[in-house]
């Protein structure tokens, strides 16, 4: 793929229906926020969520925006990372909107990370059976992820994302200049995220992220609006075509994720958690090792995987060999079991994967050898 140059604005379309909605990426957006949704919402009344690393970053500028529309927003904070996606906060949040009058033709917008995008999602989801909201993701992993196809969940001490509901935003927003204040390590994190969706869809971007691992890294303003363009249009292809998972075609989008999940469950145990996609990056080495023993694909086509990983900084192993009964344990509690049985999206070549639920033991055992070093 070629890299487009920076423009003021670029809108994918997510076609979910019955409810489509536009993804706007542009530098500087957060600026029309105001004015995008009350083309869409008549409420006076708004609230925002953020979390207390965001908050003083973009907070201001975002109710500034709201303000100038002529809505009267409420900012509503919880602490940073991944405890917020907790039943209690969740609670929390809920007599935040109780107190700000919030009712169900007022929109509540998430600003920040994953983390505040799936709490708020489900908090909107959930209040009123029902209330209108928008997505504005202040993190790579949330603009290339999370942010589109309506997931929205909490976790529970058994698992992560196992209360949850599938909800779809007004809009997504996302104001590329916000990747500006993210640390090295939160931005290579996200781009775990953006290699998964080309290995599962798209050879050509696969290559495009290997010819491009320099001006990724500098987050070159061109080369970061291509590559939060095309992994936006990659999931609202797929979210489109099977939004709840009913096909198979979405479960293509967790390849990585079931051993990363329960690596990044085990690290949060042990007071040294791992961001998500730091554990989804050491999860795709355990799913490209499974697909080689497996038969399904070639073993340099696997290596290709793992050393573009590595080349983002990425981690490939995680500090935990020994534990994997632990990690067993977790996978097995996973929402993604079926029938009793562990299902894993495994590569067949590279821009190509398959759901598969007749896995073998023994190909775990060797994904997990592959991703596993001793602390």
């Amino acid at each position: 793929m070629n890299t487009p140059e920076p423009g003021p604005e670029r809108i994918v379309p997510v076609d979910v229906q019955p409810h489509p909605y536009p993804a706007i990426i542009a530098p500087g957006g957060l600026a029309g926020l105001g004015a995008a949704l009350r083309k869409r919402v008549k409420s006076p009344r708004a609230a925002v969520l953020t979390d207390e690393n965001v908050r003083p970053l973009y907070a201001e500028q975002a109710l500034a925006a709201l303000r100038g529309a002529g809505f009267e927003p409420a900012l509503i904070t919880v602490p940073a990372g991944e405890s917020s996606k907790s039943l209690e906060r969740l609670a929390f949040v809920y007599d935040a909107l109780a107190a700000a009058k919030i009712d169900r033709t007022s929109p509540l917008v998430t600003l920040g990370g994953g983390v505040i995008g799936d709490l708020g999602g489900f908090a909107a989801a959930t209040w009123l059976r029902g209330i209108p909201f928008v997505q504005c993701p202040t993190t790579l992993e949330a603009d290339v992820d999370a942010s589109v196809g309506g997931k929205t969940a909490v976790n529970h001490p058994s698992g992560k994302n196992l209360i949850g509901a599938f909800y779809q935003p007004l809009f997504v927003l996302v104001d590329t200049l916000t990747l500006a204040t993210l640390s090295d390590r939160d931005y290579r994190a996200g781009l775990a995220e953006s290699i998964k969706h080309a290995v599962i869809q798209d050879a050509e971007f696969f290559d495009w992220h290997a010819q491009n691992v320099e001006r990724i890294l500098s987050r070159d303003p061109a080369t970061l609006g291509a590559l939060v363009e095309h992994n936006i249009r990659i999931k609202a292809a797929v979210v489109a075509r099977d939004e709840r998972e009913t096909t198979g075609l979405r479960a293509l989008l967790n390849f990585g994720h079931t051993v990363g999940h329960a690596i990044e469950t085990a690290m949060a145990r042990r007071g040294a958690p791992w961001r998500h996609g730091e554990a989804v990056a050491a999860g795709m080495v355990a799913a490209a090792e499974m697909s080689v023993v497996s038969g399904r694909l070639d073993r340099s086509a696997a290596e290709k995987i793992i050393d573009l990983i590595a080349r983002f900084g990425l981690p490939i192993t995680a500090p935990l060999k020994g534990h994997e009964a632990e990690l067993m344990e977790v996978m097995t509690a996973d929402k993604k079991v079926a029938a009793g049985k562990l299902r894993f999206v495994l590569a067949d070549a590279i821009g190509h994967a398959t759901l598969y639920d007749d896995i073998q033991p023994e190909w775990i055992e060797a994904g997990l050898r592959r991703c596993l070093a001793v602390s």
